[in-house]
């Protein structure tokens, strides 16, 4: 009786044993620097926004307004503040409209691109897919490693020397220290692309001389800042206005019909034609994510939109398009703000 109760407890306290085993625990098994890397993939690679953009999200279509206006108050270009309204052409919009600017390229400053640290750079090098191999039996001291690549040919080692030789036996043959090898490197050359080669490999002895490896600086991957533009005057000829922010959102330069309108600095053609109110023959150049400039009341246009132009490239030839008078009418826009084109042209 005593022994059937024995069991029977002892069987209940196996089974109360492996109803307390925990659960196997779920273990990461990448390498320590795969994980974090991928832990980081989604900050790092993040863009950051410009700081004091005043530039709303979305914008209300008032009366008045077409696409190209709007893209010039808010430095934007007007195909991609249709695009990303779903806008085809001709570009009709409606006043109450309200157009999103949340996708637009040009709402991203520049992206942050920060050098790899010391840790990143040690976790590259680990990840890479080259194996050092040592020979065996030799003496690590005296012995050349080697580094073989996935890409390249298979390496043999092999011991040239010594050669068994027999002797008769004496006790001064067993007093003699054993000869030391030596290593033979031998290396099979690829004769994939010459059919018919000899495929026999190819011995060469072992040498000393260490390749060394040719230390390059890194290239300076910070990108430049908006604002280092070099800027040039457009054209020559004497100021007649000055930059008046309630009156005049530029400057005017007078001139003679004909006369070379240049870029500048060096940028994209975003608009060119005479669909802006007031400006005439107009062409407008984006700079970068901040900056564009503005060159109205020409005569001729010599661009297209989506052109890339130099600085002091010929954009356009000077005339009196919506003006009284033969002028150009030149403006600098800082996120579609307006700004004294005086501050930024050199002294002339």
């Amino acid at each position: 009786m005593q022994l059937s109760r024995f069991i029977i407890l002892f069987w209940l306290m196996g089974i109360a044993a492996c109803s307390s085993t925990p659960p196997a625990p779920v273990i990461d098994r990448l390498p320590a620097n795969k994980s974090t890397a991928i832990q980081k993939n989604s900050t790092d690679s993040r863009p950051t926004y410009k700081a004091g953009d005043w530039r709303p999200d979305t914008y209300t279509v008032k009366k008045g307004d077409n696409l190209y206006s709007i893209g010039l108050e808010h430095g934007y270009d007007y195909k991609d503040i249709a695009q990303a309204n779903h806008i085809t052409a001709p570009y009709t919009i409606h006043v109450g409209q309200v157009l999103s600017f949340k996708t637009l390229i040009d709402k991203v400053a520049i992206a942050e691109t920060k050098p790899a640290t010391s840790s990143q750079a040690a976790s590259q090098a680990s990840d890479s897919d080259d194996v050092e191999i040592t020979p065996i039996n030799i003496d690590a001291d005296s012995a050349p490693a080697i580094t073989a690549s996935a890409n390249t040919t298979p390496v043999i080692i092999a011991i040239a020397e010594p050669k068994a030789i027999r002797e008769p036996y004496s006790e001064d043959a067993l007093k003699r220290p054993l000869p030391v090898a030596k290593p033979v490197i031998a290396t099979v050359t690829d004769t994939t692309s010459k059919p018919g080669a000899d495929t026999k490999p190819e011995v060469k002895p072992d040498t000393k001389t260490e390749a060394k490896a040719e230390t390059k600086p890194a290239p300076n991957t910070a990108p430049a800042s908006p604002e280092d533009i070099d800027w040039a005057w457009p054209t020559k000829g004497k100021v007649v206005a000055n930059f008046n922010e309630s009156s005049n959102k530029g400057i005017d330069i007078a001139g003679t019909t004909g006369q070379a309108v240049n870029a500048s600095a060096a940028g994209k053609v975003i608009y060119s034609g005479s669909d802006l109110r007031g400006y005439g023959k107009l062409v407008i150049v984006k700079h970068n994510a901040v900056y564009l400039s503005v060159y109205a009341h020409n005569s001729q246009i010599l661009v297209k939109e989506g052109q890339q132009v130099s600085r002091g490239q010929k954009i356009a030839e000077m005339g009196n398009t919506d003006s009284n008078t033969v002028k150009l009418h030149f403006e600098i826009r800082r996120q579609g703000k307006s700004v004294d084109p005086s501050k930024y042209l050199a002294a002339n």
